[in-house]
């Protein structure tokens, strides 16, 4: 089922999320929808508060950035096949120099921004089996990580720029927040008089 993705601007976003327990209520069928959300919308991870849960679970599925030209073959193929769930992440380690990026995300439609990232990471957590991972990751499968990450730490890419930029796409934030956007995914906005 194809959920609705929580608008910027919903106080959801900005909360630190809580863990989840092994016995929380139909997560196989959450982690479905949240894949099946995340690909109508044509996205490369969702976490559980863009669809108004504040717990610790975010999806991944890189493999659109496996079409980029510039990319190794070795790249591709890790892009390629980088699909997994996260519940209860923790982010041990981050090395290397950071690089920037252009990000978007399925909550802020339409505004990406460059955003300055360590180039690798550590992470450990729990697979949808509730099994004990821990992966080094780096490049573009780190950042679409780091990136879900920070919003079940109730960090949003918006946050990481400066105030001039800030200040630059204030109205655009604006709009967003009011439901004045046109996207090709249901949205809920916490300002719109009427959600979509």
């Amino acid at each position: 089922m194809t959920l609705p993705i929580i608008a910027y601007g919903s106080p959801v976003l900005k909360k630190k999320a809580k863990e989840i327990p092994k016995d929380y209520p139909k997560l196989d069928e959450l982690i479905d929808n949240m894949f099946e959300t995340m690909y109508n919308a044509s996205g490369v991870g969702l976490a559980a508060p863009q669809i108004g849960l504040s717990i610790r679970l975010f999806v991944v599925d890189a493999k659109p950035f496996s079409e980029d030209a510039s990319l190794t073959e070795e790249e591709i193929k890790e892009l390629e096949s980088f699909k997994r769930v996260f519940i209860n992440p923790e982010i041990i380690e981050e090395n290397g120099i950071e690089w920037d990026f252009s990000e978007g995300c399925l909550s802020i439609p339409d505004v990406h921004e460059d955003i300055f990232r360590k180039p690798e990471i550590k992470i450990q957590y729990l697979d949808e089996n509730f099994e004990s991972q821990t992966e080094v990751l780096s490049g573009l499968s780190a950042r679409v990580v780091q990136h879900e990450y920070d919003h079940i730490e109730g960090v949003l890419f918006t946050d990481r720029i400066s105030n001039l930029k800030k200040r630059l796409i204030k109205s655009k934030l604006s709009n967003i927040t009011k439901g004045k956007i046109d996207v090709g995914y249901k949205m809920k906005y916490p300002l719109a008089k009427k959600n979509r």
